[in-house]
């Protein structure tokens, strides 16, 4: 390798991280009791959804990552600057409230995983909240995202390595990737708009901003912040393929349908797929927790200061930007509460969150498409005019989605 070549490679390198993070933290604990679900209870059906929303994944991340190179601030803070402080409160209130619901799902995604080898859900629930402030308060910004990265690996090998001790119909699987078979169903929408939402997030769609603006990129970076996002939404996606298709050849297969959460789906994948696929799942399951656990909460820290201009960033130490430190320890401490609550419905949480997610994502998409067309906050980089009609496709596609599921279940609920 040249000097040349060896140079650029580096500068890639350096580049690379915020599109990938996000892609695989997307895959967390409420993301693959969603996956697993779908596979269980509607086979390979829905693999046109995990296609479609992979598209969709990489426009919208796309916007995002310009406007963070563009402007070196994230949303909360462009927000603020252009529509004021009342619309900055509305939008990173509503990332709250659905980050919490995701925080807790990682929380319950790490419970029941390691509760499958013997440890108690309160000790797991105390320690891994603990390692992960310790771990973002203490660690340097290149240390947390090699470890983000090398976890989010791991994740996408486990499932590769289930799919295939499965032994799927990969045939079918395909040709349910191009050949979609809608339904008007409240339980079929429901799980659309749940797959849509644990794919293309608030907190995501923020994410790959901020911590791109915290890394410090600029406007020379936009062909590796590029290919970095959109390598993150084919990961992602494959991923979550992974996990339906294992599901899929196994559970549905066997009529095995009735399954809560990931870690029965784990637990009943080993009579049928090997004792192995069991602990490979669970491993799975427990690695994407620990991930999303770090960026979830990472991104209401970082929302929450750039609301009210106070300093954030994983270079800072804890003494030089202690509200950032603070409200993430926070936002991990009260989300861990929720867990230890007795009697708590962890699977209605974890499913709900991945809904929820679906049914605030256009809110959050309308602020970024309405800054990304704006010149005077992107510059040479705001979005033209092709970008814009993709990116207000996907708005209002998803926008459909989450209403047509809302009349759907208040249809049902006058029925009832």
């Amino acid at each position: 390798m040249t000097r040349l070549s060896f140079r650029r490679l580096r500068a890639l390198l350096l580049v690379l991280g915020p599109g990938l993070i996000s892609g695989f933290a997307d895959n967390d604990a409420g993301g693959i009791t969603t996956y697993s679900l779908v596979g269980a209870q509607y086979g390979y059906g829905l693999m046109w959804v995990l296609l479609a929303s992979m598209l969709a994944l990489g426009i919208t991340q796309e916007v995002g990552i310009r406007l963070g190179l563009a402007t070196g601030q994230g949303l909360g803070g462009l927000i603020r600057e252009r529509f004021g402080v009342r619309w900055t409160l509305f939008a990173v209130l509503t990332m709250l409230a659905a980050n919490l619901g995701d925080t807790v799902a990682e929380f319950a995604g790490i419970a029941a995983a390691l509760d499958l080898f013997g440890v108690p859900p309160s000790v797991s629930v105390i320690a891994s909240a603990a390692a992960v402030v310790v771990l973002l308060a203490r660690a340097n910004f290149t240390r947390i995202q090699y470890a983000l990265l090398t976890v989010g690996a791991a994740v996408s090998i486990a499932y590769a390595i289930s799919a295939v001790l499965a032994r799927p119909d990969w045939g079918t699987a395909a040709r349910a990737l191009v050949v979609p078979g809608i339904s008007l169903d409240d339980m079929y929408l429901l799980a659309v708009v749940g797959t849509v939402g644990t794919t293309i997030t608030p907190w995501g769609q923020a994410f790959v901003q901020s911590y791109a603006a915290d890394k410090g990129l600029r406007r020379s970076d936009l062909g590796a912040a590029r290919l970095d996002v959109t390598l993150g939404a084919i990961l992602t996606n494959t991923v979550a393929g992974f996990i339906v298709v294992a599901c899929a050849a196994t559970l549905w297969t066997s009529g095995h349908r009735d399954i809560a959460t990931a870690a029965d789906a784990a637990v009943a994948l080993g009579p049928l797929a090997g004792r192995s696929a069991t602990i490979l799942f669970a491993a799975g399951l427990l690695a994407a927790s620990l991930l999303g656990l770090a960026t979830v909460p990472l991104t209401s820290a970082y929302a929450a200061c750039e609301a009210f201009g106070l300093e954030r960033g994983l270079h800072w130490r804890w003494r030089q930007a202690p509200a950032f430190y603070g409200l993430l320890t926070f936002f991990v401490l009260s989300s861990a509460l929720f867990v230890v609550i007795p009697g708590l419905p962890l699977v209605g949480v974890m499913f709900l969150s991945q809904v929820f997610d679906g049914l605030l994502l256009p809110i959050i998409l309308v602020f970024v498409m309405l800054l990304a067309k704006d010149r005077t906050v992107a510059g040479d980089l705001a979005s033209g005019k092709g970008a814009q009609l993709l990116g207000w496709v996907v708005t209002g596609a998803i926008g459909v989605l989450s209403t047509a599921l809302v009349v759907s279940l208040l249809a049902g609920v006058l029925r009832g």
